[in-house]
């Protein structure tokens, strides 16, 4: 069942009044209260924040093009790496912490052990100042907070099947708390619409973003990060219509990634998102062995803080 179906359900009643429900192994769970108005949400303003980030596959720092990465047995013959750093994921976070950059995403591309120690790793090299993703659920997202994530981030355990598992998101939300919780919106463009893809992207779910998919998720979690995954990792530019509609229709801060290349694509960003946007950059950047000056980069962060004030 879609969210477009559920608005005249009971169920969706269940999300916007006060009530509770009883969640899988015997938690008792309570309902997020009654929503506050799309004006009063859509008054929150990001400033305009470059958020840092560091994905991490089988332990090592690495830049990819998303929409290559798969589970395989075979290896990695599939996956398109634009770069592999020398530098462990403790470094950047703690580059990061020295910039004053917070609000950073550390992305575990991979289930494997060595991604999560070097996750691990770098929470404690900056603690509170990154959100941490990747095979986030109910059982593990405690202790990732415990290790000194100020944010779980989470995509295929909500997303499940190609619906949202309505369970888990509010089991999740109740476990974590929503203002530990970002939800991964990546996205992929499919009829001329945009659809979350799960599973490393590869799986297209049936929601896609709209102002009411935004606005009931908005229930559940501080902020959106959004992968733009059709240019993901590609350097092909921003995809601004993407960008244009989480501007216009999220009621929470949201983060887009996704195709920046030169400096001037951050202030496309900022144009097409009505300064309600932040942006992360990955491959583009010359500390991930692209061209776009990290200290330019840095110092434009701290140009557009300077204007919030």
């Amino acid at each position: 069942m879609s969210i477009h179906n559920l608005q005249a359900s009971s169920i969706w009643k269940d999300f916007t009044e006060p009530s509770s429900v009883h969640a899988p192994q015997g938690k008792f769970v309570q309902a997020v209260p009654r929503r506050v108005s799309r004006t009063q949400r859509l008054s929150i303003q990001c400033g305009v924040r470059f958020r840092p980030c560091i994905d991490i596959h089988k332990g090592k720092v690495k830049q990819i093009v998303g929409s290559t990465l798969q589970d395989s047995k075979e290896g990695d013959s599939i996956l398109v790496t634009n770069y592999e750093s020398d530098n462990s994921a403790a470094e950047y976070a703690k580059m990061y912490q020295d910039d004053g950059l917070t609000g950073g995403h550390v992305i575990m591309l991979g289930a494997d052990p060595l991604s999560k120690s070097a996750a691990i790793e770098a929470l404690h090299a900056y603690p509170g100042g990154l959100q941490v993703g990747g095979g986030i659920n109910t059982s593990n997202a405690l202790s990732y907070i415990d290790e000194g994530a100020s944010h779980v981030i989470v995509t295929s355990y909500v997303f499940s099947d190609g619906q949202v598992d309505f369970e888990r998101l509010k089991e999740l939300a109740h476990v974590v708390g929503k203002q530990r919780l970002v939800l991964d919106l990546s996205c992929r463009k499919k009829e001329d619409r945009y659809a979350v893809v799960t599973d490393r992207w590869q799986k297209f779910s049936n929601v896609y973003l709209d102002q009411e998919v935004l606005d009931f998720l908005a229930n559940y979690a501080d902020e959106f990060l959004v992968h733009g995954v059709d240019v993901e990792g590609k350097k092909l530019g921003i995809d601004e219509e993407l960008v244009a509609l989480l501007g216009r229709h999220s009621p929470i801060p949201v983060t887009y990634a996704g195709g920046v290349t030169v400096m001037g694509d951050l202030e496309r960003i900022k144009i097409a998102g009505m300064g309600r946007v932040d942006v992360t950059v990955g491959s583009a950047l010359d500390i991930f062995g692209g061209n776009m000056p990290y200290k330019d980069v840095v110092a434009w962060h701290s140009q557009q803080e300077a204007l919030a004030v």
